[in-house]
């Protein structure tokens, strides 16, 4: 278990981490998410005794990460996969790891097949690829079997099969009961395989709840409705709370009433529906409509975009 309480970090006159209070429970994947800039590797890094918090504390398994005397067993980490030696091959980097902590080579050698690197097990860590290297970084964090297990980013580089597998990882170890906490800038991906949510924008908390009372939350339950008497039922199911969008003929869309209530409006009065399907909401649209107001960093428009490309295309000198 992670729990953090009023922890806040402080660079100069920044605030990273605005004095937040979370716990990460054994038993479920959560999942953090924020925009670049938030505070998520600040906090982290916190965690694991990178970064000291300015104020407010965060343990482990019930103690402050340094004061484990056995830190492998106890937590396994990945937040840099580039942080090992690079003239060392991945067995001897993680050999050197085991004996730090008196773990047999055996668990070494696990490890190395569980990631998929037992082809390139002997070669230098300096010549991996990404996604190679975030399998090592995964093994090192592995290696002592430990209850809780912090991945920031770990898809990062990875195919679409090393995805599935760091999928199936996390949701096997938490139903092992143990706590997994992970980053992932990929919506797709997070709403597949995390149970709970810790979405941060600059610097505090903005939700922490299942994911499926996020998305609920965010987005309200949409349907969509085909009938040729769309005008007559869209008057009908104007009101407060409700949106409706035509953008299709015989088409609506409603948000704000759930199938049941626009079907007994439709048939009280006499209108035939063809179509009344739930419309599922995305983990992206919640997470877009949460931190809209949160984003340090915001890209250019597409209309900015095309009036740089005409400008550059010959038509627009």
């Amino acid at each position: 278990m992670i729990e953090a309480v009023n922890l806040a970090k402080t660079y100069g006159e920044k605030r990273a981490v605005d004095g937040i209070s979370f716990t990460v429970k054994p038993g479920m994947v959560t999942g953090f998410l924020g925009p670049n800039g938030a505070g998520k590797s600040t906090t982290m890094r916190m965690i694991v005794g990178l970064d000291r918090p300015t104020t407010g504390t965060v343990t482990v398994n019930g103690k402050h990460f340094a004061e484990h005397r056995d830190p492998l067993h106890q937590v396994g980490a990945l937040l840099d996969a580039k942080a090992v030696h690079t003239s060392r091959s991945a067995y001897n980097h993680l050999l050197a790891m085991a004996a730090t902590h008196n773990i047999p080579t055996k668990r070494v050698n696990e490890v190395i097949e569980m990631t998929g690197l037992g082809a390139v097990a002997k070669k230098k860590a300096g010549g991996f690829s990404l996604g190679m290297g975030q399998r090592l970084g995964i093994a090192a964090a592995l290696l002592g079997d430990p209850q809780t297990l912090i991945l920031d980013e770990p898809v990062n580089g990875l195919d679409p099969e090393g995805v599935l597998w760091v999928r199936n990882l996390a949701k096997y170890l938490a139903s092992e009961g143990k706590t997994i906490f992970l980053s992932s800038h990929l919506m797709s991906e997070m709403a597949q395989t995390a149970d709970h949510l810790i979405v941060i924008g600059r610097g505090r908390i903005i939700a922490d709840a299942p994911i499926e009372t996020i998305i609920a939350g965010k987005t309200g339950a949409r349907t969509l409705v085909r009938t040729p008497s769309l005008p007559q039922l869209a008057s009908l199911l104007a009101g407060s709370g409700v949106t409706l969008d035509s953008s299709e003929n015989e088409t609506l869309e409603v948000t704000g009433l759930d199938p049941r209530q626009i079907a007994q409006v439709a048939m009280d009065n006499h209108i035939l529906v063809y179509e009344l399907t739930p419309l599922s909401a995305s983990l992206e649209e919640a997470y877009f409509n949460l931190t809209k107001d949160e984003v340090e960093y915001h890209s250019h428009t597409t209309a900015g975009l095309e009036s740089v490309s005409a400008q550059a295309s010959p038509e627009g000198r």
